[in-house]
This record gives C-alpha cells, structure tokens and sequence, in this order.
C-alpha cells in the first residue's frame, strides 16, 4: 500500500521526458499532479520553469517532502528505489543493479543528451546550413547508439532486464519514439523492438498512453 500523503508534482508535456516518470509513477499507483510545460515551445513556457528549474527545462519532480529532482535518468532511478513493492528496479544487492544503472545512464548521456541541440540547433549553429548538419548527425548519432545497446542487451527475457518490467523498459520505450523514430528503431535495435512493443502494449498502461502519448495513425514514422 502506498503510504505517501502528499502527491507528487511532475512537470513535462505528453511525449516529453516527463513522460516516463509519469508512466513510472502510475505503475507504482502514486499520486501525482501534472504541470504541463513545454520549454521547447516558447520563452515564455521556458520561463514557466525558473521556480522550480534554473536550467528551463523538463522533467521536475516535486516530492511529497517539497525537495526539487531533475533529469529523467535520475527520478526514474530514485523512483525505483523509493518504491521498491513496484518491482520497477533491481534492489542495490540484485546481480542485475549495475547493468540497471549502467544503460540508465547510457540512455540520460549518449542518446537523451542531443535533444539539447536537435530541439533548438540554432544554439550550436550559425547558420541554417550548420543547423542542418546537425540534425543529421546527430540523428545518425543516436540510430548507432541504439544499435550498440541492442547489441549488449541480454536475450531470453521478457524485458531488458528480466522478467518484469522495469524503469529501463519505460525510458526506452518513450526515447525511442523520438528522432529518428521507432520504424528506424525497430531496425536498429531489434531485441529492444521486442520489449518496447511489449511496454506499448502493457494493459496497466493503456489509459496512461491514450491520454499521454496517444498512438496515432502513422505514429511510428511521425515526429511526436
């Protein structure tokens, strides 16, 4: 039974890299308020976030203590480990603790990270020239960095990790759905593939992706 008497606060946008804390967060059947915000849309939604981000960016968690966390990796790490009744991540004793933290940090560093550039590339380009180049290369940047974690995946499971769903899958399971898309992903990445459509279709879920991360027609080749 969950014990916390104060919600959760997540701010994010449906799609956004909120949206595996909140997937995490309706697994685990704790109460959570939502902010929607999105930063890469305007100053003024960046701005939106000074109180609670000096970076303007998404997710924050607000915990029921009043204590600020940020970064995606991180909250769904402290998630797990807050909540360990939910199953969503191996105890610090489990064999499977450090390849757990070692492919939440892969997704966080090598592949979420270059959304910085891509959502604004103006940042790192001087021209539109520039900002092209970018786009493409970091969007073959992160088709090979899928490829090289498919690759060191264990087989024979269910999930990444085991036999149950755990935060990794939900982190791969959104990051997956951005540039350069999951048709894309699915060939790159083939035992992943099997596990991300497993998440997509997880009946615990189903509310949770209709009204969060809805899938449309075409949304496999669609930007979110």
């Amino acid at each position: 039974m969950n014990t916390i008497a104060k919600p959760y606060t997540l701010y994010g946008a449906p799609g956004s890299g909120a949206t595996p804390a909140h997937a995490a967060l309706t697994l685990i059947g704790a109460p959570c308020t939502i902010v929607d915000v999105a930063p890469w849309e305007s100053e003024a939604e960046r701005d939106r976030l000074l109180p609670v981000n000096a970076m303007r960016q998404v997710p924050v968690l607000v915990l029921p203590s009043g204590e600020l966390m940020t970064e995606s990796a991180a909250i769904l790490v402290w998630l797990g480990d807050r909540h360990p009744e939910a199953g969503l991540a191996p105890a610090i004793d489990d064999p499977q603790r450090a390849q757990h933290l070692r492919w939440m940090s892969f997704v966080s560093a090598a592949i979420y990270s270059l959304f910085w550039a891509r959502d604004m590339p103006s940042r790192l380009a001087a021209d539109a020239a520039a900002e092209k180049v970018i786009l493409e290369r970091t969007e073959e940047r992160i088709a090979e960095c899928w490829r090289l974690m498919d690759a060191q995946m264990p087989r024979g499971t269910p999930y990444l990790l085991g036999d149950t769903i755990g935060m990794l899958d939900l982190y791969v399971t959104v990051v997956s759905r951005w540039t350069p898309r999951r048709l894309r992903f699915y060939r790159e990445a083939p035992r992943m593939a099997e596990v991300v459509r497993r998440v997509d279709a997880e009946p615990r879920l189903a509310q949770f992706w209709a009204a969060r991360y809805p899938f449309t027609p075409g949304w496999e080749a669609a930007e979110p």
